[in-house]
């Protein structure tokens, strides 16, 4: 494995209180605290940066010229793939999911602004997606260049050694830490937060981005860890994916609403907007206690909200007219 590393980011990030937000959900004032992974910097910030740091050193060790991944449109991870390169002096090639459409807004304006070049393979699951950028790899090695295949969402072992460094700053931060709440998509955040800080202090939100996201996590951390692990044995809850990765649901409608007008603090519909109606979910059953340590990691997203056009269209409701 390898032990190159880039440094594309400032840490450690910040954890903050939010005693509002805190009594707003059923815990005591000084049980919330957010770890603010959206504070990464490079691109727009978000939890990415950590794994790329790995996944981009590795891939300038190996004399790559170019980083190709993959994502949905809106993907956080390809956002920041095309940062990582910008800032790396490489190219970049997005192969995303879908085709292109009237809209480039989000994470989308983003990508043209690092200057990535796009390849949308269509309607496809992510082995049609895989294939797709393999297709994309191949070519670009017939024209000479030399590419690296950054995994889906930045997650592998490798990319989890990012979280791992997280979860480290985290029990600096806060010695008494319970539970770390964390969305759960590719599984190589909660991967390497399981890996530094045990199975039974990390709860992921799964937000519906891989069919099975506690197998990849156990497949990402068992070799960082000396511990028994197993899917059944993780904390993952699984009742916010709703209709779908895409859908925005009224749980998380309402976490949205409820973590701006508290605490200010701006989630995305997809991944932390999903994690916290999950923390919610959890306080109300049971499975997150008053009096206990709680941390809210930050994964970032931002630009995403802004190209969820019913997110948006939600959020712009909540504006009232002043009638003084």
């Amino acid at each position: 494995m390898s032990d190159s590393i880039v440094e594309l980011a400032t840490f450690p990030t910040p954890v903050e209180p939010a005693p509002r937000l805190a009594a707003a959900i059923g815990l005591g004032p000084d049980d919330l605290w957010i770890k603010r992974d959206d504070l990464t910097g490079l691109g727009g910030g978000g939890n990415k940066i950590r794994k790329l740091e790995w996944t981009v050193g590795a891939a300038l060790a190996e004399g790559a010229d170019t980083l190709v991944t993959t994502g949905a449109p809106q993907s956080n991870h390809a956002r920041l793939t095309a940062a990582a390169a910008a800032r790396a002096g490489l190219e970049a090639v997005l192969v995303l999911r879908g085709s292109p459409g009237a809209s480039r807004s989000g994470n989308l304006a983003l990508d043209g602004l690092f200057g990535a070049r796009l390849a949308w393979a269509g309607d496809v699951d992510q082995t049609g997606l895989d294939a797709a950028a393999a297709e994309v790899c191949e070519r670009l090695r017939e024209g000479g260049a030399r590419p690296a295949l950054i995994p889906f969402g930045g997650s592998s072992t490798l990319g989890a050694r990012g979280y791992v460094r997280c979860g480290e700053e985290l029990r600096a931060q806060v010695p008494d830490l319970r539970t770390a709440v964390v969305a759960l998509g590719s599984g190589g955040t909660a991967a390497g937060l399981v890996a530094s800080l045990g199975s039974a202090a990390v709860l992921g939100v799964d937000v519906g981005a891989l069919a099975d996201p506690a197998d990849a996590v156990v497949r990402f951390a068992a070799p960082l860890t000396s511990a028994a692990l197993a899917p059944d044995r993780l904390r993952v809850r699984r009742d916010q994916v709703g209709a779908g990765y895409a859908a925005l649901t009224e749980p998380v409608r309402g976490a949205l609403r409820l973590a701006a007008r508290t605490e200010g603090l701006v989630l995305d519909p997809t991944y932390t907007g999903r994690a916290m109606a999950g923390l919610i979910a959890a306080v109300r059953d049971g499975d997150v206690r008053p009096g206990e340590r709680t941390v809210f990691v930050h994964t970032g997203g931002l630009p995403g909200l802004f190209g969820h056009t019913e997110a948006v269209a939600y959020a712009e409701e909540g504006a009232t007219a002043y009638e003084g």
